[in-house]
């Protein structure tokens, strides 16, 4: 663990941003965790603590343990308490302005040589670096989902991110016990430019009836290994994500080869998300397993 790192600050207290906490905080980092939404702020510790106690069910960390690690997670109500963080992850939606308006509000709350990371899965960079006077310390952290399991994080260098700030991240990245892969600054980075065009041509599959629904998730499950089909893995993720990310590859690009599936875009117009709305290519129950 780099010793200049000690707190760590996560603005969204959503799926991914309690994920990162928990990592943190189980990592041995001090952790400030902030959401606008209080209520929010509130679910997330609470999820924390029941996957910490599940796996003191399981025999796999001390009931001291998830003391220590509860202890180490701090709420944040106010994002001013970032002053006192060593490095700050934002996991907010993936809006391009919303995140830009909170890059300049950290800028100024921040210290000098605090670094700024996103865990966008698309969205530029270099652009969010922009919004700030420190665009050598901004720099993409992107976290595979879910955050505790997945092994993956995509380290996305902006057109001005410093190799200092690339070195720092990649460091702590390892800290949290994760692989951390370098990424330039071009639409989709990495694995969103591979993968999302998997998904919008099993959706446009699906649209033409080349297979059914069933069909193509195990064509790619059984016969390409895959552990999730295309169309359950667009469920997971959230239809409106897949959605804003194939819009990104396609205007950045201007290559009609990711222009999103009609069928993709009327679901997400008619609200069937995935797994978070409850129903997607897929139905789900309350607790988000497939029903």
């Amino acid at each position: 663990m780099n010793p200049a790192l000690r707190t760590i600050g996560v603005v969204g207290a959503g799926q991914m941003g309690r994920g990162i906490a928990q990592v943190a905080a189980q990592s041995g980092f001090a952790v400030l965790l902030h959401d606008e939404n209080r209520g929010a702020l509130d679910a997330a510790l609470a999820h924390i603590g029941d996957q910490l106690e599940r796996q003191v069910q399981k025999g796999k960390l001390a009931p001291a343990a998830r003391s220590e690690i509860l202890a180490r997670l701090r709420p944040a109500a106010d994002a001013g308490a970032f002053a006192s963080a060593d490095f700050v992850i934002e996991a907010v939606s993936e809006s391009r302005p919303l995140k830009a308006r909170l890059f300049e509000s950290l800028d100024a709350t921040c210290r000098p040589g605090v670094i700024l990371a996103s865990n966008t899965s698309s969205i530029s960079i270099t652009r969010l670096a922009s919004a700030t006077r420190r665009p050598s310390l901004v720099i993409g952290m992107h976290f595979m989902n879910p955050v505790p399991v997945m092994d993956l994080v995509e380290i996305v260098a902006g057109q001005s991110t410093s190799n200092e700030t690339i070195e720092t991240t990649r460091g702590l990245a390892k800290s949290l016990g994760k692989t951390p892969v370098l990424a330039q600054d071009y639409p989709g980075f990495i694995s969103n430019r591979v993968l999302m065009p998997m998904i919008n041509e099993a959706i446009f599959a699906l649209y033409e009836g080349v297979g059914g629904r069933d069909d193509i998730d195990t064509v790619m499950r059984l016969g390409m290994r895959h552990p999730m089909g295309p169309l359950a893995l667009a469920d997971f993720i959230g239809l409106d994500t897949c959605l804003a990310i194939l819009e990104i590859l396609h205007s950045g690009f201007g290559d009609p080869k990711y222009r999103p599936c009609p069928l993709l875009r009327r679901m997400v117009d008619a609200g069937l998300l995935g797994r978070k709305s409850g129903r997607g290519f897929y139905d789900y129950d309350a607790g988000g397993a497939p029903a």
